[in-house]
């Protein structure tokens, strides 16, 4: 049993370690975000009334996914050794835009008032994908 255990940790020890990882879930949850706030782009009151939703409500959905996306973008960019000094607000911008994708990923599963929460987990996947994304750029930030 030792022996395996032996060589499953020298295995593992060789397998390089990929620093850049946090890329694969932020690059697609940015485009996602940054294009489903485009997809409001020019606002309009007619819009916001066919989700139920006020003008000031759909603006705020609006320019929060546009912030969000390229909020994550530019949090991952300011984490770069080079802007060393700008790593705290990098690390501050990322946890916000997966605050706001989180918000408004919540939002948007209480306007489909799906019955239970088995509900959402079995029929609403892809939101609540984004909402656990959003969740790990909020708790993570940018040590991710």
């Amino acid at each position: 049993m030792s022996n395996i255990t032996l060589i499953l940790s020298n295995t593992l020890k060789n397998i390089p370690e990929f620093c850049l990882s946090h890329w694969l879930l932020r690059i697609p949850l940015a485009v996602i975000f940054i294009q489903q706030g485009l997809m409001k782009l020019p606002l309009s009151l007619a819009d916001a009334e066919s989700y139920g939703l006020s003008y000031l409500t759909w603006w705020f959905v609006a320019f929060g996914e546009l912030g969000a996306g390229f909020g994550l973008i530019a949090g991952g960019l300011l984490n770069i050794k080079y802007f060393e000094k700008l790593q705290m607000l990098g690390d501050l911008i990322t946890r916000f835009s997966g605050f706001t994708i989180g918000c408004i990923t919540t939002g948007v599963i209480w306007i489909g008032e799906p019955e239970s929460f088995t509900d959402i987990l079995l029929y609403d996947n892809l939101h609540v994908l984004l909402w656990v994304g959003g969740l790990f750029f909020a708790l993570r930030g940018s040590k991710a």
